[in-house]
Order: C-alpha cells, then structure tokens, then sequence
C-alpha cells in the first residue's frame, strides 16, 4: 500500500489513470486499525487492478476535508482522479469493502 500525505496525494489519486483505492485513518481510530490488516490482504488479492493507497488524516487534515471525508473509518474509490465510491462508518467491513472493490476490478 502507498502512504500518501500532502505532497503525493495529488499525483497518486487526482492525476492518476484508472483505479485508486484509499484508505483514510488515523491513529486515533481503533475500528480503522482494526480494518487495516484486512485491507492490506485486498490490497494484495487485488492489486494488480488498481491501486491501494492509505493516508493518515492527521497528516493532512485540509486535504481529508476537501475530500470529504468526515468521519472514520473512510475508505473511497477514486476512477481518472474522481471520487466514485465510498464506504464510511459503520458500513467499513470488510465484506462491504471488497463488494464495493470488486465493482471497479
């Protein structure tokens, strides 16, 4: 999974071509930590289809907040830099997260 912050978010998500996958936490949230193994295991499972990125919201909370990102757990599905699809709260379980993957594999 790629880390992005500030300074790579723009290249690796909005410029990017095809499928973005991102996972936004942050230390703070134990659910998002809980999530986090699993991801990794998508991450490995579908990653020769589009990309897995995480970034930690306390890093760049403008940024986040721009996204739109509210609340955590967040995990969003970006096409050609746009934002298409996103799993927030309470539906962030795994099933749903691969469900929605598997839309865009």
């Amino acid at each position: 999974m790629l880390a992005l912050d500030k300074s790579n978010f723009e290249e690796e998500v909005k410029s990017g071509e095809g499928y973005v996958f991102v996972d936004y936490w942050s230390e703070g949230c134990e659910p998002c930590k809980a999530l986090m193994p699993d991801v990794h295991k998508l991450a490995e499972t579908y990653g020769e289809n589009m990309k897995f990125c995480s970034m930690d919201i306390t890093k760049a909370r403008r940024l986040a907040i721009k996204e739109k990102v509210l609340g955590l757990p967040t995990l969003a599905v970006y096409k050609d830099g746009e934002k298409i699809d996103e799993i927030i709260k309470d539906d962030a379980t795994i099933p749903n997260i691969e469900a929605m993957i598997k839309k865009y594999v």
